[in-house]
């Protein structure tokens, strides 16, 4: 089965190639020549999930999914939420977000946050949604190299490692978007 991934997020595009077997062969944006900006108007991750599917599949009217992803933080009242991938505003850095974080949390001791993702898809002219979640904490400071965004700085419940210092194969079988891939998956399967 092919299914269109509408992101043109490359570390997304690794992530759910991973956990997708071999009975999916997963496009990109560039492999259905598709270049630009998908919108993400809405002020919930299902709405945005759901509008960029919509986008890829009202031009190219193939089977696709898209996902929007929030990292939600007790202390900053749920922010950055919807925001996330551009919480220190338009054209700014994976640092420049962890770091507008760190600061606004200082020092408290109140760190609990939570990844979530929603997965829209849209398959035979029928949209589904899946959700993922993972529940964790916010660290002091950044921990690892590997994965993207906010990964230095999330620790995920019961761990002792943040998502940057997981391989690749650890974070995706707890992670958010793996969870949410992972019941993607199982109903695809089905189908």
């Amino acid at each position: 089965m092919e299914l269109v991934f509408a992101t043109n997020n490359k570390h997304k595009l690794e992530e759910v190639q991973k956990l997708l077997d071999d009975n999916f062969k997963l496009l990109s944006l560039s492999d259905i020549s598709f270049k630009g900006e998908i919108p993400e108007d809405y002020e919930t991750l299902k709405e945005n999930a759901l509008q960029k599917a919509r986008f890829i599949y009202d031009r190219f009217k193939t089977d696709c999914f898209a996902d929007d992803t929030g990292l939600e933080i007790d202390f900053l009242n749920g922010a950055p939420g919807v925001y996330s991938a551009r919480y220190a505003g338009p054209g700014c850095t994976f640092d420049d977000n962890i770091n507008k974080v760190l600061n606004a949390m200082g020092d408290t001791e109140n760190r609990k946050a939570r990844f979530r993702t929603i997965i829209a898809l849209i398959l035979n002219e029928r949209e589904y949604f899946f959700e993922g979640k993972v529940d964790g904490e916010i660290l002091k400071e950044k921990q690892g190299n590997e994965g993207f965004g906010y990964d230095p700085v999330f620790r995920p419940l019961g761990y002792d490692q943040s998502f940057a210092e997981m391989n690749l194969e650890e974070k995706n079988k707890i992670s958010h978007r793996g969870r949410a891939t992972q019941k993607l998956v199982e109903f695809l399967l089905k189908k």
